[in-house]
């Protein structure tokens, strides 16, 4: 056995940093009774050190001479194994540092990883004495980066996010070397980048890129957690998603997104992690203080509070937890992040079980000078029944608008009594994000969680089969539709009525208040094959197909202009709601909801449920909201319409878009034309 000098060193910073003379570690556990450090040869395959820690309150530390980058640790947490009172500390178990910044290989699930014996009657109140040093991930010593990279700093009004998975993005671009495809390197190759600007795009939202295990079901069914929303540590990056060393990848990946001008958002998971249930595997937290950093059952503490659905739940509320998470962002805000959105955030402002706005976390997070200038994005919402809290989030998090998805499916789906939701969420959710502004509301029409845009329109019911769940999983309302065939079709007119539902849906979101979300591959026709949980499907299910046909290239080059005329007026990209103001231009408000037929739409019309086609007529005087007016028309329903135009004030109206025509239409001038006529299910906008 090796030989190293120690000394207690120093209870801060967590984790382990290098010093001049070697390495300081220190990890929380306020009812531990001994901590050990357990140092491993350069293969990661044999214990060559073991070293007790010293104690100063709830934190373990020691000093180690010599240690140098590259050295491969772990701990092992000795204490009570009392699973009825909340403790499962298991020496047996080499557990993964919370705050370790690199591991030396992928995560594999071995049942030497669970604390009690998985056969034994007794189940988790078993004890499992098996080492399991030889299948578990060790820890690496890393040097800290020699500087911080600077978010870009971009405003929300200017923001279109493209949600993407690092590994589906390029692994069928054979324009990107083979060994890059699926890593960071691929997502930053020139092909994507030049996609990325092409298309408009100003910040892609990774899914989880931390490391992930995959759940004991999916192991024993050959599957994996593609998705990644099953985190092993905070602040590892996957190693599936690297070709070289993964943290400097990663890096420099963000240097690369932001010399193309686009900014890096992380979808984070804190409300949860890998260990399960307590019929889970014990890697990390669960054998380092179980009864600190999960939330447990008050009258059962055997038992794991289940707000994520997924089996336990995060303590946030516990100043050490809240410490790990906050120290996290911003060690992936030093490399560069600039934002992130938060998984079932509601979880993450529970304290004694409830929801709580003005949570400790919150107000730690959003006081944070350098993690509240970035963009934070909460999923507003968790698996427990009080926990859907949209619009409750704090300034200055934007939220999922789940609720803008579900009008808009609806509304164009032909939905009786959906015109007042859809016109709530184009002029940005007022009811739900009030002195917030419509900025804090993301708009999407779909996410990695769903149907893909072609599947909305093609698909009438979930079709999961390939998940090995009997089709038991995921949502049941969809609000898609096939338009009488369910699947792929070669019927030329349901083919253009499929085509024509999905420029009407990438219109409204792209010209709706709020900032858009688009998922990675909708503008190219991706399918999921009418999967709408493709969370373990990391095959050409869940990747992105880049071969387009003649169809498929005519969409894309709609999307591209689509965003681009976004981009051009500023009156879609406004901060402030509509509102009534007296010498506004349109003679007394900002906005006038508009009949087909030119009258104003009034209370009694909305409160009768008999909406069906209506129009906006709306503008500016403010250039940074947008100075002009224009008019928009939205026809859902089966038949044409026509639509009187309002009384011109300045120039000519000008038709900047008709999703009657797969391009969009060409920009032509209506002279005096007072009315004009929309094809079934179509959108038309109209500029002076």
């Amino acid at each position: 056995m090796a030989v190293f000098r120690v000394s207690p060193g120093q209870a801060a910073p967590m984790g382990c940093t290098l010093t001049k003379t070697g390495a300081n570690f220190a990890l929380f556990s306020a009812h531990a009774e001994k901590v050990e450090l357990c140092l491993f040869d350069e293969q990661g395959s044999r214990e060559i050190e073991r070293l007790a820690l010293w104690r100063s309150g709830d934190i373990w530390h020691i000093a180690v001479e010599a240690i140098r980058a590259g050295q491969r640790y772990g701990y092992r947490v000795h204490g009570p194994y009392d699973p009825i009172n909340g403790h499962r500390f298991n020496p047996n178990k080499l557990l993964i540092d919370p705050c370790t910044k690199a591991l030396d290989r992928n995560f594999t699930l071995a049942s030497e990883h669970f604390g009690y014996c998985i056969d034994d009657p007794g189940a988790d109140l078993s004890f499992d004495a098996r080492d399991s040093a030889a299948v578990t991930p060790k820890g690496i010593v890393t040097e800290a980066p020699r500087a911080a990279v600077a978010p870009l700093g971009a405003p929300w009004r200017d923001t279109i996010i493209y949600e993407l998975h690092v590994r589906g993005f390029t692994m069928l671009r054979d324009d990107v070397a083979s060994e890059l495809r699926g890593t960071f390197a691929g997502v930053a190759s020139p092909p994507m980048l030049t996609h990325l600007r092409a298309l408009g795009i100003s910040a892609i939202e990774l899914l989880p890129i931390h490391v992930v295990a995959d759940e004991p079901h999916l192991v024993r069914e050959g599957l994996r957690n593609y998705w990644g929303y099953n985190t092993l540590n905070f602040f590892t990056p996957e190693r599936r998603y690297a070709h070289g060393e993964p943290a400097g990848e990663f890096r420099s990946m963000v240097q690369k997104l932001h010399h193309a001008g686009v900014e890096v958002i992380l979808d984070v998971v804190f409300n949860h992690s890998a260990e399960g249930n307590e019929l889970g595997p014990t890697l990390s937290f669960r054998g380092i203080d179980n009864a600190s950093y999960y939330a447990l059952l008050p009258g059962d503490l055997r038992r794991y509070a289940n707000f994520s659905g997924t089996g336990n739940t995060l303590n946030i509320a516990h100043p050490a937890v809240a410490q790990l998470v906050l120290d996290s962002l911003r060690h992936w805000a030093h490399a560069g992040v600039d934002g992130f959105r938060f998984d079932l955030a509601t979880t993450l402002g529970r304290e004694g079980g409830t929801f709580e706005p003005n949570a400790a976390f919150f107000d730690a997070l959003t006081a944070d000078p350098e993690l509240s200038r970035l963009k934070l994005i909460a999923e507003p919402w968790d698996a427990a029944p009080d926990g859907y809290r949209l619009g409750a989030f704090p300034h200055p998090f934007a939220e999922w608008n789940d609720s803008y998805r579900n009008a808009a499916r609806r509304f164009w789906r032909g939905d009786a009594g959906m015109v007042p939701d859809m016109v709530r969420g184009f002029a940005g959710s007022s009811d739900d994000f009030g002195m917030r502004g419509p900025l804090a509301s993301i708009n999407f029409i779909t996410a990695h969680d769903g149907f893909t845009l072609a599947d909305v329109v093609s698909y009438a019911r979930k079709h999961n089969w390939a998940n090995r769940e009997n089709n038991a999983d995921g949502v049941n309302e969809n609000f898609s539709w096939n338009y009488g065939v369910e699947g792929p079709s070669d019927d030329p007119g349901i083919q253009s009525l499929r085509l024509r539902a999905k420029r009407n849906l990438v219109a409204t979101l792209l010209l709706s208040l709020g900032v858009p979300m688009l998922t990675a591959g909708d503008e190219l026709g991706r399918s999921q094959g009418g999967n709408n949980n493709a969370y373990c499907q990391d095959n050409e299910i869940g990747w992105i197909d880049w071969r387009l046909d003649p169809e498929d290239e005519v969409f894309l080059g709609f999307m591209n202009n689509l965003i681009a005329l976004r981009k051009e007026h500023a009156v879609f990209r406004r901060s402030k709601f509509f509102h009534g103001h007296p010498e506004g231009p349109l003679g007394r408000k900002d906005v006038v909801w508009l009949h087909p037929d030119g009258r104003e739409i009034l209370a009694a019309d909305w409160q009768s449920g008999g909406l069906t086609a209506f129009a906006a007529a709306f503008g500016g005087t403010d250039p940074e909201d947008g100075t002009g007016r224009y008019f928009l028309a939205f026809n859902p329903t089966a038949t044409a319409r026509s639509f009187i135009i309002p009384e011109r004030e300045g120039g000519p109206w000008h038709r900047l878009l008709d999703t009657a025509y797969a391009d969009g239409g060409d920009t032509i001038p209506l002279g005096h034309r007072t009315e004009v006529g929309l094809s079934a299910r179509t959108l038309m906008l109209l500029a002076e």
